[in-house]
């Protein structure tokens, strides 16, 4: 699954991302890098963008971008 199809409120980990040059290095940049739990926040009215939460921070990304990011839904136990 990638990050822009995980529903709000769901926790999930990055196991990939994608993207090539600059977009993949702005994306690691950012803090969004493999093994990192992460969580949608908020969706924007239109859908784009939306709001992740991760690492004690809020992040705010274009759907576009996230279709690059590949997630693992966190069953909770």
């Amino acid at each position: 699954m990638t990050l822009n199809q995980l529903p709000i409120g769901k926790e999930a980990v990055i196991t990939n991302v994608g993207g090539e040059g600059a977009l993949r290095c702005r994306l690691l940049d950012m803090g969004l890098i493999p093994k990192t739990k992460i969580t949608v926040t908020k969706v924007a009215p239109m859908g784009d963008p939306i709001e992740l939460r991760l690492r004690g921070y809020t992040l705010t990304i274009r759907v576009e971008d996230a279709r690059n990011i590949s997630v693992a839904e966190v069953v909770q136990a």
